[in-house]
């Protein structure tokens, strides 16, 4: 019988369906990048989520998130995207986290449940709690590297952390990595020469802050806003969606799919 997911079905197989609707994806970060990975990864039949993010759909975010909407504005991201993701797939079961995640709160999160991490968030703290945090629970991740002042998105790839190069941010992630005895982490990365943004935005933000009421995290408390587009971080996040789903379906897919 026809469904919503049975052109997916006819790439993947039944088996393959059939895992992604048992699977719990948690996704940290719900911007441009992580956005539309939940876009992607509950059209392809992902059954539940955890969503975790503790900020606001800003005016500036319009730009880029598929969330954001002059009628969303002012509400927290993550409920947006658990209301949208279920106007796709009402069966889905989703949690929403309406917390920043660092290190200190690491505990709260309920890692050994989840069959694969999507790593969508801004801070180097955070991304390496939570390779960390993966790595202790034996829960497979992905994670974004710097898709902001980037231009050129047939750059990115996906690949190991240890193949990365030109990026800013793998560099550090590679150095602290080794530190906290992670020897591999997937990531998506571009090698394309950050752009320099044409002017300082946090000037701007800091005299002229539209944040909305009651956000956690201001523009505001930023030391640089990078410089982004509308066609930029969906492909990363549509990238890492696709990769978590391979993932998922590589022990069932049917000889042929996803070569």
């Amino acid at each position: 019988m026809l469904n919503s997911f049975s052109r997916t079905e006819l790439l993947l197989g039944h088996p393959a369906m059939e895992a992604l609707k048992h699977a719990r994806v948690a996704v940290f970060g719900i911007g441009g990048v992580g956005g539309y990975a939940c876009e992607a990864l509950v059209r392809s039949g992902v059954g539940a989520f955890d969503l975790i993010d503790d900020d606001k759909v800003c005016l500036t975010n319009i730009n880029r998130q598929i969330i954001a909407t002059r009628k969303t504005v002012g509400q927290y991201k993550a409920d947006v995207m658990r209301d949208r993701m279920l106007d796709i797939n009402p069966q889905a079961d989703i949690r929403v986290h309406r917390c920043f995640f660092l290190p200190e709160n690491a505990a709260e999160f309920p890692f050994s449940e989840y069959d694969y991490i999507l790593d969508a968030v801004d801070t180097v703290s955070a991304k390496l709690s939570l390779a960390v945090q993966a790595q202790a629970a034996g829960v497979p991740i992905i994670s974004a590297m710097g898709a902001g002042n980037k231009l050129d998105g047939s750059r990115f790839r996906i690949s190991d952390i240890s193949e990365t190069r030109v990026c800013p941010l793998a560099r550090v992630m590679r150095r602290e990595l080794k530190k906290r005895g992670v020897r591999r982490l997937k990531v998506v990365w571009s090698d394309e020469q950050p752009t320099r943004p044409l002017e300082d935005m946090a000037n701007s933000c800091r005299y002229h802050c539209i944040c909305p009421p009651g956000a956690a995290h201001k523009c505001t408390d930023r030391r640089d806003i990078p410089g982004s587009t509308a066609f930029v971080p969906p492909i990363v996040g549509l990238l890492m969606a696709g990769e978590v789903i391979k993932d998922l379906t590589a022990s069932v897919r049917q000889e042929g799919a996803w070569n």
